[in-house]
């Protein structure tokens, strides 16, 4: 999963009073280590062979399924090989769905196959599929505006193209039709929903994702659409012909049942109470085999961690890799993990995710107060000759840290470029060969920089206000 650059900006909170001493600098000494670690990480960084190991021996490991347990078990295996110092589990609930096949076509007035594939949790059509009347939709916000007349007893088609960007920022506009699609068109009476597949590839695969289906009365089948059929529909609509479709999905809801967070930890030598989070999520989609979400964050934490294992004494904090449960899905393991951890909080001296995929991270975000800026500034002596630029103070951590953040948690962000993510992001394309090992050394080599300076500095990052300044 991925949520758009600055969509959770403002909705931050204060917790705590904040400091506004000026942090301490960084010594000469921890900065000289962290360069030692960067350089070891651009020689001989191993996340390759953390995120091969992962895709072949578990493969797809959708929330709630065999391919989730087996991830669970072959994490805390990794883990232990790696040498952490604890490893440990987190059970929290999650909804079950099976998914089954999923067929449409036209039937008039040009009758063709269409590639499609159920959105996360649809319902099956009634026995035997269904046919209706194709009517289009521009984006969600005009299905929304729509008559019930308009669309009751037709599949509603929402075609709204997603636009490439190196920072993935086209999602947020586009990923709306997925997220509020099939509740607007229950509501408004309609048979079906499809969707032009939130992505930017012209490949004839379509991406799955989830939808919002709580308290969703009446929920319909929900399918998404490769690009070339959204097109193909487009041109024949075009015609001024009505055009009909036949859907036949079987898919099955079940109760709700355990997955687990997987936690990892390097202990602290003189504050074993305070936490630099660094996170991915484990569970993906079951299309693909999740090499680049979140597999590729999943190495990339583990292998940080790994390196800074190796140094002849532990950091002064905990380093604590969370790897979280039900993402895809809503940020399930992270949000139950933050209300059982309520209490701890303040512990919590930052926290950062990877889940991007496998780009060359080209960018360095925080949310910091900026009393604290000094600290960030110099990380950047080091980050910068990996090719990284200084960004903004508006970075959420990614998409499970964003419930920290907003509790006022510290964050930073170490961005990749996504110009090509979309194109494989949620589909059966999502496969090992679409990651590069040196693109991963240098990640890995960024996150070591920032986990082990966040780790070892003797000053305290303080809480965020809930105004702060860019």
């Amino acid at each position: 999963m991925f949520k758009p650059l600055l969509t959770l900006t403002g909705a931050f909170i204060a917790t705590t009073a904040i400091s506004i001493a000026q942090a301490k600098p960084l010594p000469q000494e921890d900065l000289s280590v962290a360069e030692v670690l960067r350089d070891r990480a651009l020689a001989s960084s191993d996340a390759y062979s953390i995120v091969e190991s992962l895709t072949v021996e578990v493969g797809p490991r959708r929330a709630g399924t065999e391919g989730d347990r087996r991830a669970v078990a072959w994490a805390q295996e990794k883990m232990k090989s790696l040498g952490f110092d604890r490893v440990y589990t987190e059970q929290i609930e999650v909804p079950r769905w099976t998914r089954g096949h999923a067929h449409a076509q036209v039937v008039s007035p040009y009758p063709q196959p269409l590639v499609v594939s159920s959105l996360g949790y649809s319902v099956a059509t009634p026995k035997g599929g269904l046919t209706a009347e194709i009517v289009e939709f521009p984006d969600v916000e005009a299905l929304l505006q729509a008559s019930p007349k308009q669309v009751k007893g037709k599949i509603a088609f929402i075609n709204k193209r997603m636009e490439k960007a190196r920072t993935g920022e086209g999602y947020g506009p586009a990923v709306q039709g997925r997220s509020k699609g099939m509740r607007a068109a229950a509501e408004k009476g309609a048979a079906a929903l499809l969707l032009r597949s939130v992505g930017t590839d012209s490949d004839r695969f379509a991406h799955t994702g989830m939808m919002s289906i709580n308290d969703v009365e009446n929920p319909v089948p929900a399918l998404a659409l490769s690009a070339p059929d959204a097109n193909l529909l487009e041109a024949m609509l075009k015609r001024g012909k009505p055009v009909e479709v036949k859907l036949d999905i079987d898919n099955q809801r079940h109760s709700d049942g355990p997955s687990f967070n997987v936690i990892g930890e390097i202990t602290g030598r003189e504050k074993p109470e305070e936490v630099m989070i660094i996170g991915a999520h484990l569970d993906s989609w079951d299309e693909g085999t999740g090499a680049l979400d979140d597999g590729a964050g999943v190495a990339i934490v583990m292998e940080t961690a790994r390196l800074i294992a190796e140094l002849p004494k532990r950091p002064r904090r905990t380093l604590r890799v969370v790897l979280f449960g039900a993402e895809e899905i809503g940020l399930v393991g992270a949000k139950q993990y933050l209300d059982a951890h309520r209490h701890e909080l303040d512990n919590i001296i930052a926290i950062s995710e990877s889940d991007f995929g496998a780009g060359k991270i080209w960018r360095f975000d925080t949310r910091l107060p900026e009393s604290k800026f000094d600290i960030a500034d110099q990380m950047m002596q080091l980050l910068a000759p990996l090719g990284i630029e200084r960004g903004h103070n508006k970075s959420y951590g990614g998409p499970d840290s964003s419930v920290f953040v907003a509790a006022g948690v510290p964050a930073f962000g170490l961005y990749q470029d996504g110009t090509d993510y979309f194109d494989y992001h949620h589909t059966p394309n999502d496969t090992l060969d679409k990651v590069k090992p040196e693109n991963l050394r240098q990640n890995v080599a960024a996150w070591v920089v920032m986990s082990f300076l966040a780790t070892e500095m003797e000053d305290n990052l303080g809480r965020i206000p809930s105004k702060i300044k860019e």
